[in-house]
């Protein structure tokens, strides 16, 4: 596979990974029973795994590596506030209210790191 088709991949499945969680997180947020379908919680994690395996297999290919790059070391521990921060969104917020922050918090931290990958810079908004 062509770096070029990889990063498309990679790209196809940051917009599918960002809009199925504001997906998931509207459904936590209305209490709707499509939450609970075995798809939604299956397809999340097919386009995460593939998401980043394409992201590793970029930074391979490219040699560019989290701890040696800045940008991608401010992407790296964005995305474990991502997942951090979105799980207690979408299962461990004890309330609603609570949920309804970590998810707002998710929200940043995903925007967060699409700004960092666009800018190359672990402070793009400064």
């Amino acid at each position: 596979m062509s770096f070029l088709a990889l990063k498309y991949l990679h790209l196809t499945c940051v917009a599918l990974s960002g809009l199925g969680f504001c997906l998931r997180g509207w459904w936590m947020l209305s209490e709707s029973p499509m939450l609970r379908h075995r798809l939604v919680k299956i397809l999340p994690h097919l386009v995460d795994t593939l998401l980043l395996g394409s992201a590793l297999t970029m930074a391979w290919l490219s040699s560019q590596y989290p701890f040696a790059q800045g940008w991608l070391t401010a992407k790296f521990f964005g995305l474990l506030a991502y997942i951090l921060l979105g799980n207690f969104a979408l299962k461990r917020g004890k309330t609603k209210g609570m949920r309804a922050i970590f998810f707002g918090m998710a929200l940043l931290s995903y925007a967060y790191i699409v700004s960092v990958a666009l800018t190359r810079n672990p402070l793009p908004w400064f």
